[in-house]
């Protein structure tokens, strides 16, 4: 039906730069709010970064002026580029999709999606 892959994590040197890409892909009829989250070992998953379908931004504090979100609507696809790159940053990188879809039966189902997990690691 509908599912999130993610790709471009991966291990960078402090001050380095990722950029991370989700693709949503499936019968989608219209795809409102995306966003990053991530989970480091033992802490609670926390929101990085946001946009709207009206491209609207929001950022958590710790990602501001390092981290840009962006979003390609022709191919559901969202990104997060990441710069200067920390240790504190290390964690595991989860997409989230907002989206309505059309399920085998026809109607038109609302849902928030998870990706699978992606790792970023900042370490030297």
């Amino acid at each position: 039906q509908v599912q999130l892959v993610e790709s471009g994590g991966g291990l960078v040197q402090p001050g380095g730069s990722l950029r991370l890409s989700c693709v949503a892909s499936g019968s989608i009829l219209s795809i409102r709010a995306m966003g990053w989250y991530r989970q480091a070992p033992g802490k609670q998953r926390e929101l990085v970064a946001s946009i709207t379908s009206g491209t609207s931004t929001n950022y958590a504090d710790s990602v501001k002026g390092r981290f840009t979100i962006s979003r390609d609507s022709s191919k559901n696809t969202v990104y997060l580029s990441m710069n200067s790159l920390k240790p504190e940053d290390t964690a595991v990188y989860y997409c989230n999709v907002d989206l309505v879809y059309r399920n085998p039966y026809g109607t038109s189902i609302a849902t928030s999606l998870w990706g699978q997990g992606i790792q970023v690691t900042a370490s030297s």
